[in-house]
């Protein structure tokens, strides 16, 4: 049996199929992957922040057309990229285990970040905007887009003082930060967005694709992931609204923290399988 994978064409995203593709061959050992690289909107426009040519479809809308047009028959995602509302017939069929979500300062050797006159951070990012702004104040912010090589690049360049990137994209690609200073923040400091760190693989309801990516989706990552879905939904959160999330599962208790367009911050625990509950009472409060 073959199974032909869509995914973009960078080497995150490569290396993300690459960890999807794997799972599926263990637990399946008989069939067969093919990579299908598929260009998008968002590849092809980098001149422009997110916000500006369509928000997050535009990493999604090519590839899920080739799902619907049969010549894939999974798409693999960094979740965080994903549209609220999937294309007709589709769905998130599984997740991988949640990587690392934290997001961290990459600064060149030297920079100071906390007492400069000027400090210019790459980020189109509203929500690190907003977040590094008050830890930061005497920040200064410019648009950056393209892939984690071509940031790091332009970084070691001098177009920036620092980057704000997510560790689990550097770690999957095996990158080496010795040149630079790195400083990770915590999830409750630094409240990553709604799904970070995880890897989402899409396909045709019912098919037998989407069989075969149940039995390898890992079960608490998917319960975080359908909460920071549900919480995304509840906050009509896209690249234009600054909104944070990130759920844990600790002793077989959810702990949800949720940071608001305002920065107004709730948070609060429940069992992992009443979140649902649980997001619209803390969502209302936003």
């Amino acid at each position: 049996m073959i199974i032909r994978i869509g995914t973009r064409r960078s080497r995150l995203a490569l290396a993300q199929t690459a960890m999807v593709a794997a799972a599926l061959t263990e637990r399946f050992p008989g069939i067969e992957i093919h990579t299908v690289e598929i260009v998008t909107h968002g590849d092809r426009v980098l001149d422009k922040p997110l916000d500006k040519i369509g928000g997050k479809g535009v990493f999604v809308e090519e590839i899920e057309q080739a799902m619907r047009s049969g010549e894939i028959d999974v798409a693999v995602h960094s979740a965080k990229d994903l549209p609220v509302q999937l294309g007709e017939g589709l769905e998130i069929a599984g997740v991988l285990p949640r990587g690392d979500s934290r997001d961290m300062l990459i600064t060149r050797c030297g920079v100071e970040y906390s007492g400069s006159d000027r400090f210019t951070v790459g980020t189109g990012s509203l929500r690190r905007r907003r977040n590094f702004t008050a830890m930061y104040p005497n920040a200064e912010f410019a648009d950056i887009r393209g892939n984690v090589d071509t940031r790091l690049r332009k970084l070691s360049a001098g177009e920036y003082d620092g980057i704000i990137l997510c560790a689990a994209g550097i770690q999957r690609l095996g990158l080496s930060l010795d040149e630079f200073t790195v400083r990770k923040f915590s999830c409750r400091e630094f409240i990553p967005a709604p799904c970070q760190g995880i890897i989402a693989a899409e396909c045709k309801s019912g098919s037998a694709a989407a069989g075969m990516l149940r039995e390898i989706s890992h079960r608490e990552t998917a319960l975080c992931f359908a909460a920071e879905r549900e919480i995304i939904a509840a906050l009509g959160a896209d690249c234009t609204v600054p909104v944070g999330a990130y759920t844990e599962i600790n002793g077989g208790i959810m702990d949800i923290v949720i940071s608001g367009s305002t920065g107004k911050t709730v948070s609060g625990s429940c069992p992992p399988e009443e979140y649902s509950g649980k997001v619209k009472e803390l969502t209302a409060q936003l």
